[in-house]
């Protein structure tokens, strides 16, 4: 089984990560596959040149193409005509329409969508049950040393981010208004054994792999009630969720502050959930799987 994989994102996100730890899961499994991407954290995988010259060629001696973002997909849909392909689908806005977007979007002979939310947007622009699976991401479970220290006042942790789906200046008066201080976080691996509470807001989210993190973390969690999120995020069970509205997630914040024992009892539920449910052996495991079936020729995925 020979895989290439194409990532055509500039920076490092949640999409090239979920790539990467892909890449290392298959390697731990003997499967031969090579990289050509574009960002500059997936240097340990020494990958190619991404270009339309470099993926015609590569794709000659590839038995699968694995497209992981969406100029990837297209690409590979107008240069390697001859080789079976798997799009990962990891945005929640629906496919474009136009006579050339649903040319583009039968190409594939799979799409991996990264939540049941997503899964519902490709079938919505009309993509058949049977080219769909659900693979969640996958984290592998973070090494980090059971002594957190304690803090008098509950801290909040969000994401820092450029973009403003991502919901900063919501974060940041919300956190006004629930008396409570803020931080932003630019390395979650690093920040998040010392938060009190981990607040994800967002506009538009396929899934959101960084409140995986946080459940490993055995985090109290605050996020947003849109696309993929409520698939990991059960309310008041592991985590709380909220509409995108400063009150609300201010309320929600003061909840989770005001009473320790639902902040704990989240907290653990959370990290139990990623343990059974987003490990990176599990999303390896599936999307292998896929890969197999594909390559059989089988007319249905299950």
């Amino acid at each position: 089984m020979r895989i290439l994989h194409l990532d055509g994102g500039r920076e490092w996100r949640g999409g090239q990560i979920q790539t990467a730890t892909l890449l290392r899961g298959l390697a731990k499994q003997a499967v031969e596959q090579r990289l050509l991407a574009r960002a500059d954290g997936f240097a340990e995988f020494a990958p190619g040149e991404y270009s339309a010259a470099s993926i015609l060629a590569a794709s000659r001696r590839a038995d699968l193409v694995h497209a992981h973002d969406g100029r990837s997909h297209s690409l590979a849909a107008l240069l390697c005509p001859g080789v079976p392909l798997i799009v990962s689908r990891r945005v929640a806005f629906a496919p474009r329409q136009g006579w050339l977007h649903r040319w583009k979007y039968r190409r594939p002979a799979l799409y991996l969508a990264v939540s049941e939310y997503v899964a519902g947007e490709l079938r919505r622009a009309g993509v058949a049950q049977e080219r769909i699976r659900v693979v969640y991401d996958g984290l592998p479970e973070p090494q980090w040393s059971e002594e957190r220290p304690e803090t008098p006042v509950v801290e909040v942790l969000a994401i820092q981010s450029s973009d403003p789906g991502k919901g900063a200046s919501l974060a940041a008066e919300a956190c006004r208004l629930a008396g409570l201080p803020l931080r932003f976080s630019d390395n979650l691996e690093r920040d998040l054994p010392h938060a009190g509470i981990f607040l994800y807001l967002s506009q538009m989210e396929g899934l959101g792999s960084a409140l995986i993190l946080a459940g490993f973390c055995e985090k109290p969690i605050v996020a947003s009630r849109v696309g993929g999120i409520p698939e990991i995020i059960e309310d008041s069970r592991t985590g709380l969720l909220t509409p995108n509205e400063p009150a609300a997630v201010a309320a929600q914040l003061r909840r989770l502050a005001d009473d320790p024992a639902l902040a704990r009892s989240c907290a653990r539920a959370a990290r139990a959930q990623a343990r059974h449910r987003f490990t990176d052996a599990r999303m390896v495991e599936q999307t292998l799987a896929a890969y197999r079936q594909v390559l059989q020729g089988e007319s249905t995925i299950s």
